[in-house]
């Protein structure tokens, strides 16, 4: 038996989550005293997975996975776990892992435990924490496959360093035609700025800033930050700011580990879809705004006053660095 992960990347390059994900496999291995194997799809830095523990680096390269393919995808994984005999499965929770989850699941005949936040409780019964009720609580999960497959939350627990040599392997799943019968004519990334997935920082804003003229001091503090700038549902509804913007239960979640609320309320299904960023501060000239019940810390204040002087202190402090 094995631990094996899926540690997915972009244009050949690895996210922090592949490396959470090789940690979070790593623990898990160690628990269950056996090896972790790692799976890569067409990656280009697959040595720095080695710093973070994994025993085997199981490498895929074929041109026709150069973008992101449910099938074929899982169709990899599956094979992969198959091979490494591999009882305990984990991908991280994007998008594209929730696509993969269900039919890697059925390939597998493995149980599936979504939005997992920590390691595994117990090995026996297999059981795992998850997040539930849109992230205002949490349950444990019981396992009862053989095969385990397991969705990483983002930043759950973090890079955890551990230096290996891993074995190093040339992988060549069976793929069929009529996987790539559905191909991408052509994609349009965001260039040049942070994305909300891939953001540790999320500076965002609502109607409190009264139109889109104002949305020049989110960007500048959110450059400072080097974070990604968002926005509520009405603003985006109101198209002051585009809907990839938009977070929240009807837009993109937020998992980021500190989500900066500006100007924001804090409707339920806007504190749904952030409610797993692990440090939320909001700032609001409305004391009784809802989202100061759920923020970590809070600014009542005219944010025209309080961002633009947050934004030159962090200047100031980052002159000094």
């Amino acid at each position: 038996m094995s631990v094996l992960v899926f540690a997915d990347n972009s244009e050949g390059k690895f996210k922090k989550t592949a490396y959470e994900m090789v940690s979070f496999g790593k623990q898990i291995a160690k628990k269950a005293e056996t090896s972790l194997v790692v799976v890569a799809i067409n990656a280009s830095e697959v040595d720095s997975l080695s710093a973070y523990g994994p025993d085997k680096i199981l490498s895929i390269d074929d041109d026709r996975l150069s973008t992101f393919n449910a099938q074929a995808y899982a169709a990899c994984i599956a094979q992969a776990a198959e091979k490494e005999s591999a009882t305990i499965v984990a991908i991280d929770s994007s998008n594209d892992g929730l696509y993969l989850a269900p039919i890697l699941s059925v390939k597998l005949n493995a149980g599936f435990a979504s939005n997992v936040v920590d390691f595994p409780v117990s090995l026996d019964p297999f059981t795992v924490k998850r997040k539930a009720f849109s992230s205002k609580g949490f349950n444990f999960t019981e396992i009862h496959t053989a095969i385990k497959l397991l969705g990483l939350a983002k930043n759950s627990i973090g890079l955890i360093e551990e230096n290996s040599s891993p074995e190093k392997e040339s992988f060549s799943p069976t793929l069929d035609d009529q996987m790539f019968n559905v191909t991408s004519k052509s994609i349009d990334k965001t260039t040049g700025t942070v994305t909300i997935a891939d953001a540790d920082v999320v500076v965002s804003g609502g109607r409190g800033l009264k139109g889109p003229e104002n949305w020049g001091m989110i960007e500048e503090l959110a450059d400072v930050l080097g974070a990604a700038t968002a926005c509520s549902k009405p603003v985006s509804d109101m198209g002051w700011r585009p809907h990839s913007e938009h977070v929240g239960q009807t837009g993109k979640p937020v998992t980021s580990n500190l989500y900066i609320a500006i100007g924001i309320s804090g409707a339920i299904q806007h504190l749904a879809g952030v409610n797993s960023s692990k440090v939320k501060v909001v700032v609001n000239n409305d004391p009784e705004a809802p989202f100061f019940k759920a923020a970590d810390y809070g600014i009542v204040g005219d944010a025209f006053e309080v961002i633009p002087e947050l934004t030159n202190k962090l200047k100031e402090f980052k002159s000094t660095l």
